[in-house]
């Protein structure tokens, strides 16, 4: 379809004001020579009384059709321009007013179609991209929220479950009933690992809150891969053991591998991976394998678990935030729904990237890599 063509809104108040110029100074030229005015004035004297009342009548008729033809022709101009600027200024204007004034209101889905190539048809243009923004930006905002309180339901309601334990075992303790050695022993460790759970939670909201605000604090270290992989391992075994869950280590990279990353963090990307292994391992003696893999200029980590394993079509989600495989399943399991989204958040600052691979049935493996750290000769450093 052909666009219709528009003069410029500069070039048509250049019109107007020339109109407006010219049109009374036309109409005045016209008048004065409507006169008849003549170069010899001497003939003026040979004309008779008779012949001069005649002139006279006929220049007074003469005059009157000017001045009646200028107040039409004045008329018609004012008309044409009050008419091209209803057509062109003012109605776009109202126009794009009430566009404005639905955005106002929040109505985003208010919009503008008409197609112009002039200064008002870029006004609506950058109109529509403005409302788009803002309907978008809105939509963002509602999710958000959305989310956010999910968050604070799932976190009361984690937090209320090992606070539940803990005040338990503790009236246990003041009533006697924790009356052996063996018994307090049991109460205390109890009461030290739902501490830890609850600790562990509100970790991962503050590590949330500066995910949502991209302010997470780095401290990058050149980490040797086998010692503080090793290290890793040694902490975490401790804990799964306690859980009848075996861990295996293999490590395939040379002794002198390096990587760049903050300690803290990439702990904190171990730690909930295998803690979102053990959540969902849905069997007892379990098994965790971590391989730390040799990909050239990369360190490739794996972390695989023989448990429930996740759906193909839930796969490709697991590392947004709040996703839930199966919200009834997982709202008695706990979590915060944020932890696999924590994980991908940090190794993508750390310039990896993570995925998953899983079978139902026979278990996940999280995969993810970090550039190797290298040295140049003229000691700059290569992340």
């Amino acid at each position: 379809m052909k666009k219709k063509l528009r003069m410029k809104l500069k070039a048509k108040l250049m019109v107007l004001f020339l109109a407006i110029i010219l049109v009374p100074l036309i109409c005045g030229i016209l008048v004065f020579f409507g006169f008849g005015y003549h170069e010899n004035i001497d003939v003026i004297h040979e004309l008779t009384k008779e012949d001069i009342m005649i002139g006279a009548m006929i220049n007074k008729r003469l005059m009157r059709s000017l001045v009646v033809a200028m107040v039409v022709i004045l008329i018609m101009t004012s008309g044409i321009i009050t008419a091209w600027i209803n057509k062109d200024i003012y109605k776009p204007l109202k126009e794009l007013s009430a566009a404005m004034q639905h955005i106002a209101e929040g109505d985003f889905d208010y919009h503008m179609t008409e197609a112009r190539e002039d200064e008002m048809g870029k006004l609506f243009e950058n109109y529509e991209q403005m409302r788009l923004q803002l309907k978008e930006n809105e939509e963002e905002k509602a999710q958000n929220e959305k989310k956010s309180k999910e968050l604070v339901s799932n976190i009361s309601h984690d937090l209320k479950t090992p606070i539940t334990s803990i005040k338990g075992y503790v009236e246990g303790i003041m009533d006697g009933v924790a009356d052996t050695p063996e018994k307090m022993d049991k109460y205390i460790k109890t009461i030290y690992n739902k501490a830890n759970d609850m600790d562990k939670l509100i970790n991962e909201l503050t590590t949330y809150s500066g995910i949502d605000s991209n302010k997470i604090p780095y401290h990058f270290h050149i980490l040797n891969v086998s010692d503080y992989f090793s290290d890793c391992v040694e902490e975490v075994g401790l804990d799964l053991e306690s859980k009848n869950i075996h861990l295996n280590f293999t490590n395939l990279v040379p002794a002198d591998t390096c990587v760049v990353a903050d300690p803290e963090q990439l702990k904190k990307v171990i730690n909930n991976i295998i803690s979102n292994s053990v959540k969902y391992m849905g069997h007892d003696n379990g098994v965790i394998d971590i391989r730390i893999l040799d990909e050239g200029e990369s360190v490739k980590i794996e972390l695989e678990d023989d448990g429930k394993g996740i759906a193909s079509k839930d796969i490709g989600n697991i590392f947004e935030r709040f996703y839930r495989t199966d919200s009834s399943r997982n709202s008695l399991q706990g979590g915060s729904g944020i932890g696999l989204s924590i994980v991908k958040k940090i190794i993508e600052d750390h310039g990896g990237y993570v995925w998953a691979t899983s079978k139902e049935g026979e278990g996940t493996c999280m995969h993810f890599v970090l550039r190797k750290y290298t040295e140049k000769k003229d000691d700059e450093v290569i992340i």
